[in-house]
């Protein structure tokens, strides 16, 4: 009976090693033409925490960052690394629990109101990302024939604002919800930093708000929605990445938490962040760059001809003390290659110029 039963481990162990080195000899050679066409993704690694001046490994000096979405910085703001230690050692490590078993602390329910305040709307839910929020939406509202308009408030790789105003005439047209991701706008975008509603001028036309905690509010992860309270109450009974994802860990609710006290306190960083986005934007186009995108708004894709050339650019970048990352297809359509590069209230204004300088000396290199 053993050897019947080896001799069967040993056949299934056959096709199953067969079957793995038939998927690994394709996905070589997938990753092989990746490399062929200049859009392999490389992860530099970080020896250190996130600032605007990190040590990158095989540099030798550190260097200025210009691709995080560390828009204000926040991401090592004392006040909020203090928040969240103290967090820790108050609320523990974690909660081993989804929010409906035993994972909901009173540091959770302190966040959501903020959030909630903050956007000026009646509840907010937390989750793992945004990503969780939008995908965990649509099931548990859009059962029946209730019609929703969704859109990017901001979008990533381009710096494009939505026509919010059309988009709500257009919803109020069909008696639709409107619902606006806010990932690029939260906390920086509009005059106190309330989003492409504010920015508009069209404060509370906008039903539902997916953001996150993970970009300007400078946290390790985490999302949310915040909208009418019975909607948000519904999300809570059938929203499936809420009920089956472990709750926020306290560190990364406490220093959310200190994060949104802080924007809600003042707006000198969406200020001191407009001043120096327009002075980057006018100063490449000077130089003859394509800049795409909103002239408002922190994110400034810098075009370029093809993928290779932004690789390439973007390491001799690298080489003359700027940290910026080329993007190009599948992350962006094929023919439209970019270095993004993302501006900080915390960069200085010597940080702009260096950056630009840079960008400078690698057109004259490269011969564009």
């Amino acid at each position: 009976m053993t050897n019947m039963f080896s001799l069967h481990f040993t056949k299934t162990c056959k096709r199953y090693s067969t079957a793995i080195a038939n998927i690994v000899s394709n996905i070589k050679q997938e990753l092989i033409e990746i490399q062929k066409s200049g859009s392999y993704k490389h992860e530099r690694i970080l020896l250190g925490r996130q600032g605007i001046k990190v040590h990158v490994a095989g540099t030798k000096q550190p260097v200025i960052n210009f691709c995080a979405n560390n828009y204000l910085g926040l991401s090592s703001h004392e006040d909020i690394i203090e928040a969240g230690k103290n967090a820790l050692h108050t609320y523990g490590a974690g909660l081993s629990s989804v929010r409906f078993i035993c994972g909901t602390q009173d540091i959770h329910k302190q966040l959501e109101n903020a959030l909630a305040l903050f956007h000026e709307k009646e509840d907010a839910i937390l989750y793992a990302s945004c990503f969780d929020a939008n995908a965990g939406i649509f099931e548990a509202l859009l059962e029946y024939r209730r019609k929703m308009i969704v859109t990017d408030g901001v979008f990533s790789m381009d710096g494009d604002v939505a026509p919010l105003p059309e988009i709500v005439n257009l919803a109020n047209k069909y008696d639709a919800v409107v619902l606006v991701d806010e990932c690029h706008a939260t906390g920086f975008f509009g005059k106190t930093g309330r989003g492409t509603e504010e920015y508009f001028g069209i404060k509370g036309s906008v039903h539902l708000i997916n953001s996150t905690l993970g970009k300007a509010m400078g946290g390790a992860m985490g999302g949310y929605t915040t909208g009418p309270k019975p909607i948000i109450d519904l999300l809570r009974q059938k929203s499936r990445p809420y009920l089956f994802s472990n709750s926020l860990a306290p560190a990364v609710v406490g220093s959310s938490l200190k994060a949104v006290q802080l924007l809600m306190k003042d707006s000198k960083h969406a200020e001191s962040l407009l001043r120096k986005t327009t002075i980057f934007r006018t100063r490449m186009k000077n130089l003859g760059f394509k800049v795409a995108g909103n002239s408002e708004h922190p994110i400034c894709p810098v075009m370029l001809d093809n993928a290779r050339l932004t690789t390439e650019f973007a390491n001799r970048l690298l080489e003359f003390g700027i940290y910026a990352i080329g993007f190009s297809y599948p992350v962006v359509p094929k023919d439209k290659p970019r270095i993004r590069i993302q501006i900080s209230a915390a960069h200085s204004e010597e940080d702009i110029e260096k950056c630009i300088e840079a960008f400078s000396k690698v057109q004259k290199l490269l011969n564009i």
